[in-house]
């Protein structure tokens, strides 16, 4: 029997993982730099453009009404993830009955596919029939046409992304468990009520965790408003869900330009790169604040 090195059998582990990440991301993005430089249609072989592509993404006004879209979703998105992963961990890091169903229903939404969970918001957020209407009627309040007004279309995908943080929900669970049980206690004697303790104990001890949390929700709700705005609204009404996923999509698959989508590509990478040193520097500030 071959006997192999702790080394060795970590690389083994993580190979999949390399060559998946080799294969499906890194070679694609490669080429999407390529062509990001030409003009190709996928019937003809590519030729030079230069930098075309990205001057057209600075003359066009349906770009910055993507990338406005774009960075409006994560600026509401984000918080209000947080939040409600915050609240719910608050909720259910304790042992009582029936937690654990509570905890899988929770993480339920996280792991249906994207498609799917689309579908099941076309039908709650109906105008005429869907779940959420009936309820603010039966309440007395305006139901609204959630996704063929352009007012109410953006903040209904927002509300429908709030419900997918399972993953934030368990991290932040684990987090709370590893606050120290000593210092809770020593501010309970010294008579601190229960939002002192929270926010001048825990709060703190999490908080890189919450930064975690934040760049990660930051990038993803960057990246997968597309299905949504297909599937639910095509990027209306009138632009209201038009994100930069959504263009990338149009201008490759349907009007055949492949070189300003990879242009485009490359602006979504040049804004996830940005916010993830954005959250490195916040980061490294509480970090060295902590320190001093």
């Amino acid at each position: 029997m071959i006997r192999l090195s702790y080394r060795t059998q970590l690389i083994l582990l993580l190979l999949p993982f390399l060559l998946g990440t080799l294969f499906l991301i890194a070679a694609p993005g490669v080429l999407t730099a390529l062509l990001a430089f030409t003009h190709f249609d996928a019937l003809s072989p590519p030729a030079f453009a230069g930098l075309a592509n990205f001057r057209e993404l600075t003359l066009s006004p349906l770009y910055f009404i993507a990338l406005k879209n774009s960075l409006v979703f994560m600026a509401l998105a984000v918080p209000l993830r947080l939040i409600a992963a915050l609240g719910l961990a608050l909720l259910l890091r304790g042992s009582f009955r029936g937690v654990s169903a509570y905890r899988a229903a929770v993480f339920l939404p996280s792991i249906l596919p994207d498609v799917a969970y689309a579908l099941i918001w076309l039908w709650i957020l109906n105008p005429l029939y869907g779940p959420l209407n009936l309820i603010l009627r039966a309440l007395g309040l305006p139901a609204p046409a959630w996704l063929v007004d352009p007012a109410t279309a953006l903040p209904a995908l927002v509300l429908m992304s709030v419900f997918q943080i399972g993953e934030g929900v368990v991290v932040l669970i684990a987090a709370l468990r590893g606050v120290p049980r000593e210092y809770v206690e020593s501010a309970l004697t010294d008579g601190a009520n229960r939002w002192q303790r929270f926010a001048r104990i825990t709060l703190p001890l999490i908080a890189p965790w919450l930064v975690l949390l934040a760049c990660r929700d930051a990038i993803l709700t960057l990246h997968s408003t597309f299905v949504p705005a297909l599937l639910m609204t095509e990027g209306g009404p009138n632009y209201a869900t038009l994100f930069l996923p959504l263009v990338v999509y149009e201008e490759a698959f349907d009007n055949l330009r492949f070189g300003v989508a990879s242009a485009l590509m490359w602006v979504m990478y040049a804004l996830t790169g940005i916010v993830i040193l954005i959250f490195f520097r916040l980061t490294r500030r509480w970090m060295l604040l902590d320190e001093t």
